[in-house]
């Protein structure tokens, strides 16, 4: 079986956009399902819906994959579901080490979905001594003085990052020299890589954030500007001043 340090996607050496690569998980997620189902073909109209896009969106984007369907029957679900594998280098085994295996870290291990989107999970790190060999999903938590030679052992070109944000550059640095090129980043810090280096970062407090300003621009829509209505600002300050804690008054505004 190919290992992920051999072979990689030929996403970028085929010129597809990287806003197109990043929606193709999302059609591969719809189409699984589909999958699942049995059903045979999928109308481009159907899959993007599924998917949350426009489907001339999607055209475009299976246009790239030299997929255009069949006028009247659609897309192979099946077909379409190997292509876009094999776009994203999901078609072989690509070994992963999670380095912090705190509550997140835990969490990510436990998580079933790797196996089957071609992830293998090869190593647990931890800076932590008492963590060592303590299983995690059925895999031995190894120290973080072992990381250079699970790297090249295991041939892992894919690295986790789940620790404290001060830890996270210094895991970063030691992965990237001993040969890992594309991390993913739970830390709430920006990591410093060099060229080559592929970083995707996953910030939960940053989507809740978002989330939050949306909150508060429908509520202030709602209440519209002549409603007499307080802002929604001062509505949360007035909901915090009557709340108490264990300590006696919560502050109207809490610290970040």
């Amino acid at each position: 079986m190919a290992t992920g340090r051999t072979h990689r996607p030929a996403t970028r050496s085929r010129g597809i956009p990287e806003a197109t690569v990043a929606r193709l998980p999302l059609y591969l997620r719809a189409l699984t399902a589909l999958s699942e189902r049995s059903v045979p073909t999928v109308s481009s109209e159907e899959l993007a819906a599924a998917a949350g896009v426009n489907s001339a969106k999607l055209r475009k984007d299976f246009s790239y994959l030299g997929s255009y369907g069949t006028r009247g029957v659609g897309y192979d679900v099946e077909y379409l579901v190997y292509q876009i594998s094999r776009e994203l280098g999901l078609t072989q085994d690509w070994p992963v080490v999670i380095v912090g295996i705190g509550n997140l870290g835990a969490a990510l291990a436990n998580y079933g979905g790797f196996a089957s989107r071609g992830f293998r999970v090869a190593a647990l790190i931890d800076a932590d001594p008492a963590m060592a060999g303590k299983p995690v999903a059925g895999i031995g938590v190894q120290h973080t003085d072992e990381l250079e030679h699970i790297i090249e052992s295991d041939g892992v070109s894919i690295g986790v990052i789940a620790t404290p944000a001060g830890a996270a550059q210094q895991v970063c640095d030691r992965l990237v020299a001993a040969g890992v090129t594309s991390i993913l980043n739970f830390a709430p810090t920006v990591l410093t890589v060099p060229d080559g280096v592929d970083v995707r970062k996953v910030d939960l407090s940053i989507e809740l954030q978002i989330l939050a300003f949306h909150e508060q621009r429908k509520a202030g829509e709602e209440a519209g500007p002549d409603s007499g209505a307080p802002a929604p600002a001062a509505r949360a300050a007035a909901a915090a001043g009557d709340r108490k804690g264990p300590d006696g008054d919560m502050p109207a505004v809490m610290p970040a």
